[in-house]
């Protein structure tokens, strides 16, 4: 029987390859059991110390979920799954990126700042993706999705890290393998974001990729294009109007109290968990 908050038969098969397995040692609680563990943790958004027993001791599944994040098991795990739509033409390369904010609770904030330890292995940055804004202690999750609403790619920083800043490296983390022999497709069709996106810098390196683009452009650069002359860029407005659906996918996210208040400690805890969440989305509209 499958409980609330648990994977079902689908999302089972499609995660079970992927998930390491040990070929020797002692008996170990069941992966899926493991698993929907997690699941159960990131949908709540309960302490990993108040884990109903069903799923075994709480130090066995965040001792597994901190390994598998580590390991990039949910980042594989992601790929493969936009790789398989990839194959079966189901992805739409018309991409919106965006950012959301997210409040960090105290006891994420709660990380030792000392260099060296266990939280500054595995490129875990100092700062832990936290940052100070006029909210409080935050997160920033940016997001590009495709045009029916499904994540592609999703680095956090700290929450007052400016859109534009991340937006070429949000792009570059799009990456999605071939089924079969070929390179991963990394290059949009086209790309659509708002107005916090408006740069000469990122128009001239999606020129430079072939890439087409919608972002309106701001008021100032409307006004300084007019005095010293030059054409508009290239605007449609019923493309931009598909915009939405990034909103409807940080919404869809956002349904996991995990996600919409950040709980971990580490920015790869928390990169993982909205992995996992996102792998979720992906396996539910396959």
């Amino acid at each position: 029987m499958v409980r609330r908050h648990e994977l079902t038969d689908q999302e089972w098969e499609l995660l079970a390859p992927l998930i390491p397995r040990a070929a020797t040692g002692r008996p170990r609680v069941e992966d899926r059991q493991v698993i929907n563990g997690m699941v159960y943790k990131i949908r709540t958004g309960i302490s990993w110390r108040d884990l109903p027993e069903r799923y075994g001791p709480w130090k066995t599944v965040y001792t597994r979920f901190r390994r598998y994040a580590l390991d990039g098991v949910f980042t594989r795990a992601l790929q493969q799954i936009q790789a398989h739509a990839d194959a079966a033409g189901d992805i739409d390369w018309l991409v919106q990126i965006d950012s959301t904010i997210v409040r960090a609770h105290q006891h994420a904030a709660a990380t030792g700042r000392k260099k060296g330890g266990a939280a500054h292995q595995q490129d875990e940055p100092d700062d832990h993706a936290l940052g100070r804004s006029r909210g409080g202690l935050t997160t920033k999750i940016h997001l590009a999705c495709d045009g029916k609403g499904r994540p592609l790619a999703l680095p956090v920083t700290p929450g007052q890290r400016h859109d534009s800043v991340c937006a070429r490296p949000l792009l570059e983390r799009i990456r999605v393998p071939r089924t079969g022999p070929g390179r991963p497709r990394c290059r949009p069709d086209q790309v659509i974001a708002d107005k916090a996106y408006s740069s000469r810098g990122l128009r001239a390196y999606l020129r430079k990729r072939g890439i087409a683009h919608t972002i309106p452009e701001k008021t100032d650069q409307r006004r300084h294009r007019l005095r010293r002359g030059g054409r508009p860029p290239g605007f449609d407005r019923e493309t931009y109007r598909r915009r939405n659906m990034i909103e409807r996918c940080f919404n869809r996210l956002k349904g996991f109290r995990g996600i919409a208040t950040r709980y971990e400690k580490t920015a790869t805890s928390y990169e993982a968990a909205v992995t996992l969440a996102s792998f979720l989305l992906w396996a539910r509209s396959v």
